[in-house]
């Protein structure tokens, strides 16, 4: 069994390396939510709040685009998007490409 003071022992390691990667990231995002799920309690890293799911989106627009999706689950729309992107894959792999930088 994973105890607390091993979580802990954990997440300083990642904490302490010089030059995190992606896979620190992950691990300590997961340390973090064994430890919350462990004690009950949200942990904050640097003083960064944990932050929830929210149905509200951080982008603002008044595309009508944003209008429709207003209110929209996040992976229903989600879903939406990627079987955009694939269509426009297939139909212009140009504009796929140039969205896809765009992400990058």
């Amino acid at each position: 069994m994973i105890t607390e003071q091993d979580l802990r022992s954990a997440i300083a390691e990642c904490q302490g390396q010089k030059n995190p990667n992606a896979n620190t990231c992950i691990k300590l995002a997961a340390y973090y939510t064994i430890l919350d799920h462990i004690t009950g309690e949200q942990s904050t890293v640097k003083n960064i709040p944990v932050m929830g799911y929210s149905n509200s989106y951080l982008y603002k627009s008044e595309s009508e685009f944003m209008k429709v999706i207003e209110g929209v689950d996040l992976d229903t729309v989600m879903q939406v998007v990627d079987e955009l992107m694939d269509t426009l894959k297939a139909v212009q792999p140009r504009l796929y490409d140039a969205v896809m930088r765009k992400f990058e």
